[in-house]
């Protein structure tokens, strides 16, 4: 079965491309049933309309707490028959905090992607922030989401050299390769129930599922990416 799933995002979008992609080249076992932005003019919803997606505007300064905010993305996503502990809630350039309220109707079944090595630099600027400190490796993690800034348990990361010089702009492109393969990877993990979380760490069920031939990936000549758990074939 299909994982049905409700997408929120804040910005251009890029990442829920990746999804739809791997869902049309029956890769990922998902469907996205709607996309969700607290901006209007957020280019994801385009790419989402361009596929025959439903999508909805919900400002988050049309409500006067998180907490009601969260509510209303709640029930726009029960609209839509996504729910739990069949649904998931995928978090994809979201710029806002959420709540007991949308955690608490999805316990264990929301995921977030961040643009750095967590626990380090979290926030809206990871990359730059890796940058600036002189980092020689940063990357992307996919984990689940609690009600601090990135800070959940983390199902998968993919790590990309930093070099000398890099900024946040330089940087940026090389880690969002990794982030559009990594995240509908870990979403597919989730649709097959193989992520159990015990105390702060997720294992990856089903250990006889084949997975490609090694950790390692090609991001751009000639920089490999390390990434663990390793990638399934076809993501």
């Amino acid at each position: 079965m299909s994982l049905p799933i409700a997408v929120l995002l804040s910005g251009g979008g890029s990442n829920l491309q990746s999804i739809i992609d791997k869902i049309e080249e029956g890769v990922l076992d998902a469907e996205i049933k709607l996309v969700i932005s607290n901006r209007a003019r957020a280019f994801g919803l385009e790419r989402a309309r361009n596929h025959g997606i439903p999508t909805q505007v919900l400002s988050h300064k049309d409500y006067r707490s998180r907490e009601d905010f969260d509510r209303a993305m709640v029930e726009a996503m029960h609209d839509h028959g996504v729910s739990a502990p069949e649904g998931a809630v995928i978090m994809a350039g979201f710029m806002r905090m959420v709540t007991h309220e949308l955690l608490g109707a999805f316990p264990n079944r929301v995921l977030n992607i961040h643009p750095a090595l967590l626990p380090s630099f979290p926030g809206v600027h990871g990359q730059a922030d890796a940058a600036d400190y002189g980092v020689k490796i940063s990357g992307c993690t996919v984990h689940f989401v609690d009600e601090e800034m990135d800070h959940g348990p983390v199902i998968i990361q993919a790590a990309v050299p930093c070099n000398a010089g890099d900024d946040g702009e330089s940087l940026g492109p090389r880690i969002l390769k990794l982030e559009h393969r990594v995240f509908p990877q870990a979403i597919q993990w989730l649709s097959r129930e193989r992520l159990e979380i015990q105390d702060r760490h997720v294992h990856l069920k089903f250990a006889g599922v084949p997975l490609a031939e090694t950790p390692r990936v090609s991001v751009e000549p000639p920089c490999n990416a390390l990434v663990w758990p390793p990638l399934e074939d076809g993501f």
